[in-house]
């Protein structure tokens, strides 16, 4: 499967976040690579890693950070590719920081900022760019929604069915 997306997280610490955009992504099956390089800690390698996404075939980058969360606007400074941060919680400030900084870009250098953990989300919007000229993902795309539409209108006839206490107790195993 061709790489679309390229995934860089600061820290490993990132990655069971993270998983939520690597899991849609395979479910919508579209490629990515996925990498740890820290904006402070090894910046080389993360200028190397931004400068080359193109040329690796990449389309679309998501960057994950904590804290002070430079990845993602140092990233998009190094390509012209769309980048997607995901601010990830913290234990001091509950990701708050990391929203901040990400979302505070200063103008040129464009990053899309997700929710607090939003990495699945992070994804979607990946794959939305992706379908604007790739047919295949689109539907895949129309599918997934669909699908979670029919999720919702299921739970709602159960809730019907069922009433309130009745639903809560199915949901319980009880």
């Amino acid at each position: 499967m061709e790489k679309l997306v390229g995934i860089i997280m600061g820290s490993d610490s990132d990655l069971s976040v993270v998983k939520g955009a690597t899991d849609m992504l395979e479910e919508l099956q579209i490629g990515y690579e996925a990498v740890i390089s820290s904006a402070h800690r090894t910046p080389a390698e993360t200028k190397k890693f931004a400068e080359g996404a193109a040329k690796r075939g990449l389309k679309v980058i998501i960057a994950a950070a904590g804290g002070a969360a430079h990845l993602p606007g140092v990233v998009a400074a190094y390509t012209s590719l769309p980048v997607i941060g995901i601010p990830i919680k913290t234990s001091t400030l509950s990701g708050v920081d990391s929203l901040y900084s990400i979302v505070q870009m200063p103008g040129g250098i464009p990053v899309a900022t997700m929710a607090i953990n939003g990495a699945k989300n992070a994804a979607l919007f990946a794959a939305q760019i992706l379908a604007l000229s790739d047919t295949a993902i689109e539907e895949r795309l129309k599918q997934y929604k669909e699908k979670m539409a029919s999720d919702v209108i299921k739970k709602n006839g159960t809730l019907q069915q069922n009433g309130v206490d009745g639903y809560l107790k199915m949901k319980e195993g009880k």
